[in-house]
């Protein structure tokens, strides 16, 4: 295995075979090493550590046999830069032991709500139902109304479905609300806006003793919501949807899963949780991203031990799959807010955005101290692009705190293949772990 990875891009690479960690930068490879057993579901929480680090993962090599299990990361900070700082180093591989120790994992609970439960300081609010124009903004200003601050949000739309998990305060006392009458009226609140008029799949009420990680839970949330139904075709100038295949290899009873699409971030965490949620163990895989492309190829079997055996099944994979993929795909121009948090600043914002017509298509809200850091997706409420008028018209209402960091992207040309591009193709492009021999 260590022979494969003789050509490495400039970063670290981790490699676990079990739970004992290892950093070494000054081998050739530069490696950073990860020990893991091979248990279900410690592939993604590795790769869930590695996103919590901002870590960005160029390319992977995974490979499982006989009850043990060794991965290596070829990794890079968010800037594509190798990490040199030996007390970052130091400081990643404690994190890493800590989040991979005997009790970090947990099977969260999989129903479709709007759930209410309490922690310490903060009541953790799960949203599911069907998306439309304004509905963050109603939902903020239901909350503010309950008199409820928002400390954090992830909000998720695709398909015509939304999905939250919000993190929110007793306005008086900045704690927890913990009067089960008023939780309930916040249940019946939340529930009565997102069921609207569409009674077949509005929200309903559930409690949930469990957390998880936002973007694992809001990924369960969207899958148990159906959103990889398809629902849409293809809007004309939307970006080119992802090609995702299944085919068996019935020798080694394994289905080979092969994803071709533009690379993003957090992209090898979307297709392995979505994977892990549909219970499948992933036991070999070659990760390669280059040139804004990612090439991922997985050699799973469900954890019943059979591959996928109708062709109903594979086809819900791929769906699964490429809903996971577009989930995070932000459509719209993208705003920054940074401004001194208060309560009721998200529905504020929010209105505003309403006001001038916008919807917001994908959102993230923190609080760091006295300070609000929001991050919001947006476009018209009927889906067109967002002129520069209604930029000035909430800049004006906002401040100058509101940044415009870009629009969404063009649909890239297609190119023009070159007369001598498929006597070259085979040799550059990511190469099968079957074709390198690893696979017998």
């Amino acid at each position: 295995m260590a022979r494969a990875c003789s050509k490495p891009n400039p970063g670290q690479f981790w490699r676990l075979i079990g739970r004992r960690i290892v950093i070494d930068n000054e081998s050739s490879a530069e490696a950073t090493i990860v020990d893991s057993a091979n248990e279900y579901g410690i592939l993604l929480e590795v790769i869930q550590v590695m996103i919590d680090l901002n870590l960005v993962i160029g390319k992977a090599y995974i490979t499982s046999d006989g009850g043990w299990f060794m991965d290596v990361f070829n990794v890079t900070d968010k800037e594509g830069k190798k990490i040199k700082d030996e007390a970052t180093l130091t400081q990643i591989e404690d994190y890493i032991r800590k989040s991979l120790g005997a009790d970090s994992r947990y099977i969260p609970s999989r129903r479709r709500s709007v759930d209410v439960a309490a922690a310490a300081d903060h009541n953790i609010i799960e949203l599911t139902g069907t998306d439309r124009p304004g509905l963050l903004s109603e939902v903020s200003a239901v909350l503010t109304s309950l008199k409820c601050n928002v400390v954090s949000a992830e909000i998720w739309t695709h398909n015509t479905r939304a999905a939250a998990v919000m993190r929110v305060t007793d306005e008086d006392t900045g704690l927890a609300v913990t009067d089960a009458e008023r939780l309930e009226r916040i249940r019946e609140k939340l529930s009565y806006l997102f069921r609207g008029g569409n009674l077949s799949r509005g929200a309903t009420v559930s409690s949930r003793t469990a957390t998880t990680h936002t973007e694992r839970r809001l990924h369960q949330m969207m899958l148990d919501d159906g959103d990889y139904e398809q629902l849409q075709r293809q809007a004309p100038g939307q970006s080119q949807r992802p090609n995702v295949t299944v085919r068996n290899w019935n020798d080694k009873d394994y289905s080979v899963v092969t994803i071709r699409c533009k690379d993003r971030s957090k992209l090898l965490f979307d297709t392995v949780c979505t994977l892990t949620d549909l219970q499948y163990v992933v036991f070999h895989a070659n990760i390669d991203a280059k040139d804004n492309q990612a090439y991922q190829e997985f050699y799973v079997r469900h954890v019943n031990g059979s591959p996928m055996n109708t062709e109903t099944e594979r086809l819900r994979v791929i769906q699964c799959l490429e809903a996971a993929i577009e989930r995070r795909v932000s459509e719209g121009v993208k705003l920054e807010l940074c401004t001194n948090d208060k309560v009721g600043l998200l529905s504020e914002v929010t209105r505003i955005f309403r006001e001038n017509s916008l919807t917001v298509t994908r959102a993230e809200v923190t609080t760091r101290g006295r300070m609000a850091v929001n991050t919001f997706y947006v476009r018209g409420s009927a889906g067109e692009a967002v002129d520069q008028k209604a930029i000035d018209s909430i800049r004006e209402a906002i401040g100058h705190s509101l940044q415009v960091k870009g629009q969404a992207e063009p649909p890239e040309p297609q190119k023009k293949e070159s007369p001598t591009w498929f006597l070259f193709a085979n040799l550059f492009r990511p190469r099968s772990l079957y074709s390198f021999g690893f696979m017998r």
